[in-house]
């Protein structure tokens, strides 16, 4: 394996910077398939920091960082997307019939505040079960299924027909974006819909922005990539070229009862529901967060895919890993701890400053030599007892 990294110590982070970021990025709302002010937004962060990008026909953006050398490159991806919803029907209550953009539970849609995104202007409104009063229902509030079937949206209009609803402009297919409700505490917790990945995000450009700043040299070229349909699984597929040979993912990660993820430090994810991540690249980041003393647990997800998933399933012939922050409560009232971030983004940096796990990765094909190793013989050798010769104890028993 490589060594772990050509900087003895990694630079301090600009952690204002990250948080204002972050805040910023949940201002602007973009359920997948109304990204364009969230991309716009990012380009103008990678201009200030000088950093060249190209955005794609939908918005995914591809930036720069130049490296020493500009193979074998690597990507390092996040993702502007979030959760939301559509408007499915227009109820003769006056009131919305909704469905999920991306996988997420209604459960969690309950009671929030929201926003249609209308063609010709915005509407507010509020996600409430089909029976809301203990006042008027009693314990069939406690009983009432839970489903996307089961909840509607009470427009912020004098209106109770689907005529009103009509004459205020509101029509099937509109995007509607639930309120983050951010709330930072001074003892560095951070709780927000849409962590995932905005706080991802932040710590990625961060990342650059310390690049930048401290004048760090890279082994070889960065390519900062940032897509905008992570959460209905295309993601990374549409960003990539064919220089890039290792892609590493940054997204929220899963602290809940059965996982190892800390809200206290970044998460190295080993597999998904898509398989294994790369060994080598997975265990360099393991090296590189153990080389300069980052909080960070390996973990496994099993209810999970991310952007690494698409491009390999795109058919891209690349070495993919995920790592995030720790959080609690995922495509939810999400939580996570400034520890957390600062972690993620450290590692960030480690990762990009250090050596690629395979020079030979320049190459999509070629000979043996200079392949990666992983088993010696001797890891492979298996304790075993030879079984004796049945004619020479069978024999004795006639």
């Amino acid at each position: 394996m490589n060594s772990p990294s050509p900087v003895a110590t990694l630079p301090s982070i600009d952690y204002a910077y990250l948080e204002e970021t972050m805040l910023q990025l949940l201002a602007i709302p973009s359920p997948v398939g109304l990204t364009d002010a969230a991309v716009r937004y990012t380009a103008g962060r990678f201009e200030a920091l000088g950093i060249p990008y190209e955005i794609t026909r939908r918005g995914a953006i591809r930036a720069t960082l130049k490296g020493q050398a500009a193979q074998p490159a690597r990507a390092v991806v996040a993702h502007l997307d979030t959760l939301g919803a559509m408007v499915k029907s227009l109820k003769p209550n006056g009131r919305l019939e909704i469905v999920p953009i991306g996988h997420w539970s209604a459960r969690f849609a309950e009671g929030g505040r929201l926003t249609i995104f209308t063609d010709h202007g915005q509407v507010r409104g509020t996600c409430l079960p089909l029976k809301t009063s203990g006042h008027a229902f009693g314990g069939e509030i406690d009983t009432q299924p839970v489903g996307w079937e089961h909840v509607e949206v009470r427009v912020d209009l004098p209106t109770e027909d689907r005529a009103g609803l009509e004459a205020a402009g509101i029509e099937v297919g509109d995007w509607i974006a639930f309120d983050p409700q951010p709330e930072i505490q001074p003892d560095g917790y951070i709780n927000s819909r849409y962590l995932d990945d905005k706080a991802a995000v932040a710590a990625l450009l961060t990342a650059c922005k310390a690049i930048r700043d401290h004048g760090l040299v890279l082994p070889v070229d960065v390519h900062p990539l940032l897509t905008i349909t992570e959460e209905i699984g295309s993601g990374a597929s549409a960003a990539l070229h064919g220089e890039i040979a290792e892609m590493v993912s940054l997204d929220i990660s899963i602290a809940a009862p059965g996982q190892n993820t800390s809200e206290h430090a970044a998460t190295i994810c080993m597999q998904d529901m898509s398989g294994p991540f790369d060994y080598h690249l997975t265990h360099k980041l393991i090296a590189l967060a153990k080389a300069h003393g980052i909080a960070h647990r390996r973990d496994i997800f099993r209810y999970y895919r991310s952007d690494s998933a698409a491009a390999v399933e795109a058919g891209n012939d690349i070495r993919t890993a995920l790592i995030g922050f720790g959080a609690d409560a995922s495509h939810a009232q999400e939580r996570t701890h400034r520890d957390a971030l600062e972690a993620l983004t450290r590692l960030v940096i480690a990762y990009m400053t250090s050596e690629p796990v395979a020079r030979r990765d320049c190459r999509s094909m070629g000979s043996i030599e200079g392949f990666t190793e992983q088993l010696c013989p001797g890891d492979m050798t298996v304790p075993n007892t030879p079984l004796p010769e049945p004619g020479s104890f069978l024999s004795r028993l006639d």
